[in-house]
């Protein structure tokens, strides 16, 4: 009987009855279908594990989903992880949590391949302009979505405000603008208000089925009741596997070289990353554009749009920014094998944590679900992000609709305002047309962006743009 890291024996013959080629099948299907970022994965989730397959019962779905809301990273993948795991044991978690990802990170890898190649090819570029308007548009509603959910008073509105103004006026980073929401939200429920108490996440609703009539049962499976031993050999594990590879290439390579630089940001990303891809996005954007000169800044909303258009979470466009990083600077290799190895190191410093924070962290969910403290320090954070986001769509507009921007840096402030008469009329036709399907017509996101691109082309087609 083979060994797992950190996941004890795993049993040919699971006692639920749900076979490891049957989830094997299960998963593949749920990672093919998890378009639509995480409110929708989670509802595929919901459908196939809970209603159709009765793997869980409603109220471990909800735990678990409550849990993975609580970390960094994005919640659908980990939630896929942590179910993998309730079901088969670490084997299951990585077959679960790898198979979410693995079809986005190939379909980003090869459309970044067209993107270095074809990305100035005039025709290639009118279609980008018709993704950005509708990636706007979509971050606009993602702010609109959010802010529904996060505000429920006068408290947390200012709190938005508060982090909007940070990021985008005063460049603040965006950990620090995490850590003191959290902090906010704690020191809040400790003095007593009811400002910052946790509401019910996007997950769905209703009472489902039970417990003792899902396939896992009414009994916890023994490997979810943590130890010392168990919970110190997963943690060091899979900070090893997540660490190792990085400290080799800083060793190897040196700290300025690209790769290194690479690894070391989107560590830091994988543990700050509260709230979904659109909050941190805002900050990685900011850096990729304006520190590390990876990305020019339309480039970012490229990256974003292909990454919207694609199965898997969408986090999963740092592998895009990380393949144009490497790609421009290729360190002595090829631009396309520098370009590939950069995407990949991304993609493996971003969901290997996530593996981590579920092995070590799940036994110990249940504690941590009922904490009203650690509850209102997450209402907090989510509050904050909805100000995140809002730069995120803020610095999007100035940089799709304007062709050019002033930069503003006195009496601490530092962004960049555009120029009113460098705005770009077709570009804010196509804004206003995506935001239009979005929210007048209810049309989905997949349609809005194909529509958006077809529209480019066929301005490029007519003459209207180049």
């Amino acid at each position: 009987m083979s060994q797992i890291a950190a996941g004890g024996a795993v049993q040919r013959a699971a006692p639920h009855g749900v076979s490891l080629a049957e989830a094997v099948r299960v998963w593949t299907r749920v990672a093919l279908l998890s378009f639509g970022g995480p409110a929708a994965q989670i509802s595929v989730m919901h459908r196939i594990l809970v209603e159709e397959k009765r793997w869980i019962s409603e109220q471990r779905f909800l735990h678990a989903l409550n849990y993975c809301m609580l970390l960094p990273g994005p919640e659908a993948q980990q939630l896929a992880t942590y179910i993998g795991w309730l079901m088969h044991r670490t084997l299951g978690g990585l077959i679960a949590g790898g198979f979410f990802v693995i079809p986005g990170v190939i379909s980003i890898m090869v459309l970044s391949y067209i993107y270095a190649a074809y990305g100035n090819v005039p025709i290639v570029v009118s279609m980008f302009v018709g993704l950005k308007a509708a990636v706007l548009a979509i971050v606009v509603e993602a702010v609109i979505r959010i802010g529904k959910r996060a505000l429920k008073n006068n408290v947390m509105i200012a709190l938005a405000a508060a982090a909007f103004v940070a990021i985008f006026f005063f460049n603040v980073p965006f950990p620090f603008i995490i850590v003191a929401a959290a902090i906010i939200g704690f020191t809040g429920e400790q003095m007593g208000s009811t400002a910052f108490q946790a509401g019910g996440g996007h997950g769905p609703g209703g009472k489902g089925i039970t417990d003792a009539e899902s396939a896992l049962g009414d009994a916890m499976p023994d490997h979810v009741h943590p130890t010392l031993a168990r919970s110190l050999r997963t943690a060091a594990i899979w900070l090893a596997i997540w660490l190792v590879p990085v400290f080799a290439l800083i060793i190897t390579l040196g700290i300025d070289n690209v790769f290194s630089q690479i690894g070391i940001f989107f560590s830091k990303m994988a543990v700050v990353t509260f709230g979904g891809a659109y909050a941190v996005l805002a900050y990685v954007a900011q850096q990729a554009v304006e520190y590390y000169h990876w990305l020019r800044p339309g480039e970012m909303l490229d990256g974003l749009g292909m990454a919207e258009t694609m199965p898997g979470p969408l986090i999963k466009v740092l592998q895009f920014v990380a393949f144009m990083g490497a790609y421009r600077d290729p360190s002595g290799l090829s631009p396309l094998a520098a370009g590939t190895l950069g995407g990949l190191l991304a993609t493996w410093t971003t969901f290997v944590p996530c593996f981590l924070w579920i092995f070590f962290g799940a036994p110990f969910a249940e504690k941590l679900r009922d904490n009203k403290s650690l509850n209102a320090a997450l209402s907090a954070i989510t509050a904050a992000i909805v100000g995140v986001v809002l730069n995120l769509a803020v610095w999007f507009a100035v940089h799709a609709i304007f062709r050019d921007t002033v930069p503003v840096r006195s009496f601490g402030l530092a962004f960049d305002a555009p120029k009113i008469a460098s705005v770009d009329p077709w570009a804010l036709v196509l804004t206003i047309a995506a935001a239009v399907a979005i929210f007048r017509f209810k049309l989905g996101m997949i349609t809005t962006l194909g529509g958006c691109c077809a529209a480019g082309m066929i301005l490029f087609f007519l003459g209207a743009i180049s």
